[in-house]
């Protein structure tokens, strides 16, 4: 079934990011980042759904005209066409300067019958004792978590924006 604005918007809404990875999306390299995302099936009490991979951010790109026709996110499924969709109706223009794609790789499912907030602070305490500067923990909304990645994605862009604007500009590219 496909999704609406409003679970989109929803799904925007509703999704946290626990822990932000330490750096930022390079401006003249490609960037992977490992996530650990945590959401909770509507039909399974007590049991949380742990999906980990990782997010490949290729080197941002000068936006051109028509650049939102750039927007993809290859290897995530119909939900992604979706939010594109939301996005050009709704995103806000400051946040895409440049086309980029987005792949997931590695991705594994696990289920835990723990709460919650119990599995997001274990895999915290892992990730800073591990010291891994690439990992996030995002919790959000099970039926559109492909959106919360997407929701992750868009704002790691939005805290690298600025950076990459400087470096553009720095090689005199903008």
């Amino acid at each position: 079934m496909p999704l609406s604005f409003d679970d989109i918007a929803y799904a925007m809404e509703t999704t946290h990011v626990f822990l932000e990875p330490d750096r930022r999306i390079d401006t003249f390299g490609t960037t992977n980042f490992e996530f650990a995302l945590l959401t909770e099936p509507m039909d399974e009490v007590g049991q949380v759904r742990i999906r980990e991979g990782r997010v490949e951010a290729e080197r941002p790109k000068i936006l051109r005209p028509g650049g939102y026709e750039d927007l993809m996110f290859e290897g995530f499924g119909e939900q992604a066409e979706a939010f594109a969709d939301w996005f050009r109706q709704f995103g806000n223009v400051n946040l895409v300067k440049y086309g980029f794609n987005f792949a997931k790789r590695g991705f594994s499912e696990t289920v835990a019958s723990e709460p919650l907030e119990a599995v997001r602070d274990r895999i915290v305490r892992d990730i800073e004792s591990s010291g891994n500067p690439s990992r996030a923990v995002i919790v959000g909304v099970d039926d559109t978590w492909e959106i919360s990645l997407i929701k992750f994605t868009m704002e790691m862009i939005s805290s690298s924006l600025e950076m990459n604007a400087f470096d553009f500009k720095r090689r005199g590219l903008l």
